[in-house]
């Protein structure tokens, strides 16, 4: 080989290098912002403890990520943990694969691995990441997303993020199993329990009866007790640096776990310029609800004296947290009082709300969305006369009656046979002017009520229908239309939210995750969800991948988000067109509420990606279903007791023993199976003493029956024994004063000799009933202990501890 044939070769490979590298380089994006993000565990104290949690890039929350609208993100993240992670990039619009949804989008991080992100950025504002594993983003990962706009709209000099955040001291795996074994302790360490003393106080023992009719115990608000609730991981934060006249943009980011806000400002109102990301008309908003999930941009003014506080107030009233921006003198925000749950059960019972829409359904592949929303939605009785209103406010505008233009003034409802966009004749609501509806009030059948009430009669200000009204949307206004073409077709959905507060399920239309079927998107029509809450919590709904138009008053105008809140009891209409490809979730963004069950999978029903192969959706339905195992043990002065139960959504497994020092002794191991909400079926073995206080002879039976929670939260529980001995239990606890509960249970069963068995004085008979009962109090000192009285007659009375674990 020559010498010049050897230069000529390497000039040549040096060429073909140079051409390969710009022809990849002229397929690189220009505006390219690349991060990596690594997720690790870590020992963290928010609130006072140090406690395991979970750092992005050894931080909660983790760091902001700025990109410019048109240009590429590429982040890489690391998981250098031993349990697999993922990250979902929140309210972006984003290729399918790249969602973060582990085993529905996007592989699951495994240990040890770095997964890469890429896409373009389609849009600008303010969003945020958060771990999509489980309950991941409790512990802390999650951070925010900033993406500048090509051209600058509003006048501002600088902005500053703000995450909201929640936090415990507790191991989230364990904040579920307490809400799972049904523990009213986080209501009792917040001060938001309402125990009967004080109910009838307030003379509100007939609405406490209503409640328990339909076995809840009160009007729930929030589900846990926080340690502390937190701004850019801080309880307090303080940012001097602005100067007096600045304005500036604050971008406010609800990245909790469970926690929903009253943002309130100090100094002169804000002006609220932003929801979800998007631009909305400026409008001055100082007290402003913000959702789970949701982002606000509000443009504030620096004082030429003093600093403002801006303050995030939790819903329930247990906490809120606060910055302030600028010097000097505070100027403080505004109070948001604590929500008062007694006068809301007083106003629900006046209504006769019935909230006991079932969880989980006998069959629930036969989901009939339209009659629970009729049977279980809000109903008026004949209670609900003339004289219980307020006549002002009951006016009929008969001057706008016309046969084809027909006009009734409910307060802010319009009918007009013109409707905004022939997509609310597609609704079956012909005649209906959606621009002008009064979302904040349930809209179907509003007129229909029993009793003297006429139809036609505005319902604003009946006793407590305007409950939630300050939880609506009205005052937000897109820029610009929003409406679908006219000759769009449309896709009803009807989507009843539902929940066991005494399980802990949620679901949609009575059927949780692990038991839905996929719902179909079908591409090129308007897909019109309307969602109704049949529950007493507010649930902001989340849908991956799409923004959609929350139908307020400003019709065509309705802005535009990507998250909803569903106030209680109520119903909103949203609304997006199909131009998407793969499967999307859906699901309500109160974590626990997502992990118990109220999420779907939106499918435009194309090919899985291939990547895609080897994680089984499942795996991510299942998630929603798994087993939750708790325990409580009874040491007193005249009997040790212990109860052992693990449970997922259908199924449970107990172990239940007692024994006496005076030598009574009972054990029992039961398999159930729940066929809905509170009833379920059991088969199991039971073993005690047939001779009382005497442990020679122990009898052992089979056991098959029914256990159902009634009405009025009565534990019911019917059975036969192979020795064909019917036996009834009931049983009952209620909380009396605060921390303070009394219990009582029941038994009696029935032998009527026929296996020949004979009582203990040895007479011959051929029925014998044996009746067993206790009654006692607790007082609860803490989530694992509480010391008891009781009295037994099996056991005599006594004293001691209750241990809870």
């Amino acid at each position: 080989m020559t010498r010049n044939y050897i230069i000529k070769s390497f000039v040549l490979i040096l060429s073909l290098c140079a051409i390969t590298s710009y022809a990849k380089a002229d397929q690189i994006p220009i505006d390219t912002a690349t991060y990596t993000l690594s997720i690790k565990k870590d020992m963290v104290s928010k609130a006072g403890k140090l406690v395991p949690a979970m750092t992005v890039n050894g931080g909660i929350p983790g760091p902001t990520l700025t990109f410019q609208e048109g240009g590429y993100a590429v982040i890489y993240v690391k998981n250098e943990m031993d349990v697999e992670t993922s990250v979902h990039w929140h309210g972006i619009l984003l290729p399918n694969f790249f969602d973060g949804v582990p085993y529905l989008t996007t592989p699951p991080i495994m240990p040890g691995e770095t997964q890469k992100y890429e896409f373009p950025l389609k849009q600008a504002g303010t969003y945020w990441y958060h771990s999509h594993t489980m309950l991941q983003e409790q512990s802390g990962v999650y951070g925010s997303i900033v993406i500048e706009p090509k051209e600058k709209t509003l006048e501002y000099d600088t902005d500053l993020v703000i995450v909201l955040s929640d936090w415990t001291n507790q191991k989230p795996h364990n904040v579920l199993r307490n809400l799972k074994r049904g523990n009213e302790w986080y209501n009792i360490r917040k001060g938001t329990a309402t125990p009967l003393n004080q109910v009838i106080a307030r003379g509100g023992f007939g609405a406490q009866l209503n409640f328990w009719k339909q076995r809840m115990e009160s009007a729930d608000i929030a589900d846990i007790y926080y340690n502390a609730f937190l701004n850019n991981g801080k309880a307090t934060t303080e940012y001097p640096d602005f100067n007096p006249g600045d304005k500036v943009r604050v971008r406010f980011i609800n990245g909790s776990a469970s926690s929903q806000f009253w943002l309130t400002f100090g100094g002169n109102d804000p002006q609220l310029v932003s929801a979800d990301g998007l631009d909305v008309e400026p409008v001055i908003h100082n007290k402003t609800f913000i959702a789970i999930a949701e982002t606000y941009d509000f443009i504030v003014t620096i004082p030429e004296e003093g600093k403002i506080e801006i303050r995030a107030t939790v819903q329930d009233g247990s906490g809120q947290t606060s910055s302030y921006l600028g010097n000097g003198k505070v100027l403080v925000a505004p109070d948001v009082p604590r929500p008062d749950k007694i006068g809301m059960m007083m106003k629900m019972a006046k209504m006769d709300m019935k909230m006991g829409a079932p969880a989980m359904k006998f069959k629930p592949a036969e989901e009939e969305p339209k009659e629970m929303m009729d049977k279980w939605g809000m109903q008026m009785d004949d209670k609900m006369n003339m004289d219980d209103m307020d006549h002002n406010d009951m006016k009929m505008d008969h001057s706008k009656m016309e046969k084809s233009n027909m006009t009734m003034d409910h307060s802010k409802m319009n009918m007009e046979e013109k409707s905004t966009s022939d997509s609310s004749k597609k609704a079956g609501m012909q005649g209906m002017d959606h621009s002008k509806m009064n979302h904040s009030q349930p809209m179907d059948k509003p007129m229909e009520m029993n009793g003297k009430m006429d139809k036609g009669k505005s319902m604003d200000k009946m006793p407590g229908m305007d409950m939630f009204a300050e939880y609506n949307y009205d005052y937000l206004k897109s820029p610009e239309k929003t409406s679908f073409p006219v000759d769009e077709p449309v896709n009803e959905v009807l989507l009843n939210l539902t929940g066991n507060m005494w399980r802990y399920i949620w679901s949609m239309n009575g059927v949780p995750l692990a038991e839905a079927d996929k719902i179909t998107i079908e591409g090129g029509k308007v897909t019109r969800i309307t969602l109704n809450n049949l529950t007493m919590m507010h649930h902001p709904m989340h849908l991956h991948g799409h923004f959609f138009r929350v139908i307020n008053d400003k019709g065509e105008y309705s802005p535009l988000k990507h998250t909803v809140n569903v106030p209680p009891m109520q119903k909103i209409t949203i609304e997006f067109e199909g131009t998407e490809e793969g499967d999307w979730f859906f699901h309500c963004h109160v974590l626990y509420h997502l992990t118990g069950g109220m999420a779907r999978v939106f499918s435009y029903d194309t090919p899985r990606d291939p990547r895609m192969k080897s994680y089984p959706l499942k795996k991510l339905l299942k998630e929603t279903d798994g087993l939750y195992n708790w325990g409580t043990a009874k040491v007193s002065s005249q009997m040790v007791g212990l109860s052992l139960m693990s449970s997922n959504i259908r199924n449970q497994l107990n172990l239940n023993l007692e024994y006496g020092y005076n030598q009574n002794f009972e054990a029992e191991v039961s398999y159930e199976r729940y066929l809905y909400d509170y009833f379920r079926v059991f088969g199991g073995v039971n073993m005690e003493n047939e001779i009382e206080k005497s442990l020679d002879k122990i009898s052992t039976t089979a056991v098959v029956g029914i256990r159902f929670l009634t009405p009025y939260l009565f534990n019911l529980d019917v059975r036969l024994d192979s020795k064909l001995r019917p036996e009834f239990r009931i049983s009952r606890e209620i909380m009396v004063f605060p921390r303070t509960t009394i219990f009582g249970n029941y038994e009696y069963q029935m032998d009527f000799g026929w296996t020949n068995t004979l009582p203990e004085s040895g007479e011959n008979s051929n029925y014998k009933g044996e009746t067993t009962w206790s009654a006692g109090a607790s007082y609860i000192f803490s989530r694992n202990f509480s010391v008891m009285g009781s009295y037994d007659n099996r056991f005599g009375a006594g004293g001691g501890l209750t241990v809870r674990f």
